[in-house]
């Protein structure tokens, strides 16, 4: 039978080992590149690091380095060369003029891939920004024959017709976009003004990208939200209900997994998005706990927490994908990876163990002030008390002969819902 599917493109990887940088990093930064490079749709055919007092300004590495990879891509016929830092548009335009085929940049490999899952208006919206601003400083010379016939760096956003398009033509186009993402982040306040009028806190799903924050909404909410074991497959924030052990009930939100070093390019563009998780009023942070660099992960999570104001939130830790792990290396992973500061519990989203306890630790959160309450609840008006386990708690109920009596807690902002049954 002949093989009728696309040839995938054949990618090589470049990186450069400075003297700041253990060699440890540099090879993590590889790994991930390398699934970077496969979630884009390539085949990656090779890859080597460079070690350099100081990256090169007009080429990124060597002038000898790059005479052996003319002399790789002859011996493997890679099609493509993805660096994994990002580019000056002078070393960009540099490399392909030497090895005679297209050069990507790490930033340039993401966008592509968040080109390729973005299914919402919102998504297509905030990719196109990011991939305009990127090719802007690159347009003079950086666009020559060999980036016009598709493939990664090329998809989505400004599309084939853009690629020579005059600057005042992009920045019109930035112009337009940017009133259309207003137009989107208006729209997100007023969705988030209407679940505030509605007391259910709210709670952002947060972690590296692939770490199963999809999966663990999907498992705990049945969302039938898209889960895949690509970087990068949620890109739109998802939000549903869930009903804790105590009856209360918490709106949980997905949101775009972090990266290292997310480009610059791409936290403009997805503002909107990320506001989702300033907002909140808690955090879960979903690590995978198989992941040789799952301390690295837990950083960077930190850091982009931190940038978006939201370290302080309550916050829940979640390590993730134990069922990869005997016993002794979830309980090492425990005592690596736990947070000082938040609670932290060991679950695998993939095949449910460890739910229990993490809805147990989520309602234990103190996601808002709470204030205890008596109430004296008339009978055949039981609705209040399903209100209260919606946006609180009830510990413990008494039937009296005037009516259920009620020890609960709620939110403050919504203790006045309540203030005529309460027991003075």
């Amino acid at each position: 039978m002949i093989d009728t599917s696309p040839r995938r493109e054949r990618a090589y990887l470049i990186g450069v080992l400075l003297p700041a940088a253990s060699e440890a990093a540099i090879a993590s930064q590889m790994a991930e590149l390398a699934e970077l490079a496969r979630t884009a749709g390539a085949e990656v055919v090779g890859q080597e690091i460079q070690r350099r007092s100081a990256i090169e300004p007009g080429l990124f590495v060597g002038r000898g380095k790059v005479q052996e990879l003319v002399q790789r891509q002859a011996e493997t016929g890679f099609d493509i060369l993805i660096c994994n830092e990002d580019l000056s548009p002078r070393q960009q335009r540099n490399l392909e003029a030497e090895l005679k085929l297209r050069v990507v940049d790490r930033t340039e490999l993401i966008l592509d891939i968040f080109a390729q899952h973005a299914r919402t208006r919102e998504g297509r919206l905030q990719v196109e920004s990011a991939q305009l601003h990127h090719l802007l400083p690159r347009l003079i010379g950086a666009w020559d024959y060999h980036r016009q016939g598709g493939g990664i760096g090329t998809r989505g956003g400004p599309g084939e017709q853009q690629i020579e398009v005059e600057r005042r033509r992009i920045r019109r186009r930035l112009r337009d976009l940017d009133r259309e993402l207003d137009q989107v982040r208006s729209q997100r306040r007023q969705q988030r003004a209407g679940r505030g009028r509605v007391p259910i806190p709210t709670v952002a799903i947060v972690g590296y990208t692939n770490a199963g924050k999809s999966t663990l909404l999907n498992r705990l909410t049945g969302a039938g939200v898209r889960a895949e074991n690509l970087l990068f497959a949620t890109l739109d924030p998802i939000t549903r209900r869930l009903q804790l052990p105590s009856g209360r009930e918490i709106v949980l939100t997905d949101t775009v997994g972090f990266i290292q070093h997310l480009p610059t390019d791409l936290v403009a563009a997805f503002r909107a998005t990320l506001e989702e998780v300033g907002s909140a009023d808690a955090v879960i942070e979903v690590v995978d706990a198989s992941s040789p660099d799952a301390a690295g992960h837990l950083r960077t999570v930190e850091e982009v927490l931190g940038e978006l104001g939201a370290g302080d939130k309550p916050r829940l830790t979640v390590l993730n994908k134990i069922d990869l792990l005997g016993s002794s290396g979830a309980r090492r992973s425990v005592q690596a990876l736990s947070p000082p500061a938040s609670p932290t519990v060991t679950v695998s989203a993939a095949t449910g163990a460890g739910m229990e306890g993490l809805l147990e630790a989520l309602d234990q959160l103190p996601i808002r002030p709470m204030t205890e309450m008596e109430l004296l609840v008339p009978y055949g008006q039981e609705r209040i008390l399903s209100q209260l386990r919606e946006v609180g708690g009830i510990d413990r109920t008494e039937f009296t002969e005037s009516g259920t009596r009620a020890w609960a807690r709620a939110p403050r902002e919504s203790v006045h819902r309540f203030r005529r049954y309460l027991v003075t």
